[in-house]
């Protein structure tokens, strides 16, 4: 994959037959920050020219899932309670976008939603869950906290043949036993890419850190090999000489950010796991009175506010995380419910920001 080259973006009429060819192609085979408006959420989920597309090869390819090998039974969606678990309290763009999405989807297909939020408290969110499916939830979809430690629920919804899918991060659990499908980015991929933005940025040499998000779960692990690999494998001028984590979160982002500059003082880039903690990274930088473009900054996530930092010369490169899962992850319930096979990954393609289209494209960022 070239680093970071703009994707094509496809028409809303596009995309949504590129949705239907979707899901039949699925058989055989991150408190609102203090400058998110009232009304983001909304806005998040009505940009239909930034809905997820499959990436290539199709979901068709790699291990499937069928009802009757995960125990379940027909059921027509639009008849079907829906429990949505949300992991993290909205409190960034990220999150408000993806709980909107499923929200706009559910009501688009006529399908009753049942939701929870779990306040970024994985006890909550086990709770949560179970409590889901004590309200009568036919089917879940769930947005992970961590990786570990989802038993109880697994027990819980095998007991009543109730498929999951999860979106965003990975469960350790059993593909097409303990749940039906993953939906998400190559996390991996994702990190190679923000190496090659960063590799650019810097000219391959100097002094970097990464500012890692939350431990537990597979984004944070992914993103950082990715990168890792890749930075060893094209660059090794660039030296990794400061990680820790900064939990996906703005105000960590910062503190973390201020820490380093104290201690790393001559430090040529900063590799930020999620657009929050790029963010804080930039306030941190003001705040030293450094200038836009003396330290390189890449993000992931596509925020808008995390692109219009491009523009303003803050931030070098954006990769972008889609959280738009609604149309995708209600057409793999549909699939899944008629009995037809879908794949146990579905992985989804991310466009990216650079100084070339981030003007350009600020209003299909989230």
């Amino acid at each position: 994959m070239k680093p970071l080259a703009p994707r094509h973006r496809t028409s809303a009429r596009t995309l949504l037959a590129t949705g239907l060819i979707t899901s039949l192609a699925l058989v055989s085979g991150c408190a609102k920050s203090e400058d998110d408006t009232a009304d983001k959420d909304k806005s998040s989920a009505s940009q239909g020219d930034q809905g997820q597309v499959v990436a290539s090869p199709s979901s068709g390819s790699g291990p499937a899932c069928a009802i009757d090998a995960y125990g379940a039974k027909k059921i027509d969606l639009k008849s079907a309670t829906v429990g949505f678990s949300q992991s993290e309290k909205e409190a960034n763009p990220f999150r408000i976008a993806e709980t909107a999405s499923i929200k706009a989807e559910a009501d688009k297909l006529g399908v009753k939603l049942l939701t929870a939020n779990a306040q970024s408290q994985f006890s909550k969110q086990i709770s949560d869950v179970q409590d889901l499916i004590a309200k009568g939830a036919d089917l879940l979809v769930i947005a992970p906290l961590n990786s570990d430690g989802w038993e109880p629920v697994l027990r819980s919804a095998s007991a009543k043949h109730i498929p999951i899918i999860t979106i965003d991060r990975k469960i350790n659990a059993t593909a097409c036993k303990d749940y039906v499908s993953f939906i998400g980015s190559d996390f991996v991929e994702q990190g190679k890419r923000a190496a090659d933005q960063m590799i650019e940025s810097t000219g391959g040499k100097g002094e970097i850190a990464i500012l890692l998000g939350a431990a537990g779960n597979n984004v944070t692990t992914e993103r950082t090999q990715g990168f890792e690999d890749r930075i060893k494998e094209k660059a090794p001028g660039l030296k990794i000489v400061f990680k820790q984590t900064g939990e996906f979160a703005r105000e960590k982002g910062q503190s973390v950010t201020e820490n380093l500059i104290q201690s790393k003082p001559g430090i040529t880039g900063i590799y930020a796991e999620n657009d929050e903690m790029g963010l804080g990274a930039v306030n941190a930088l003001k705040g030293a009175g450094k200038q836009p473009g003396a330290v390189k900054i890449v993000t992931i996530d596509g925020t808008r506010n995390a692109v219009q930092g491009i523009v303003d010369g803050w931030i070098d490169g954006v990769v972008e995380s889609n959280p738009r899962f609604g149309p995708l992850a209600f057409q793999t319930l549909d699939t899944f419910t008629k009995g037809e096979k879908v794949s146990q990954d579905i992985v989804i393609q991310d466009s990216a920001y650079t100084k070339s289209n981030a003007k350009a494209d600020l209003g299909k960022a989230f």
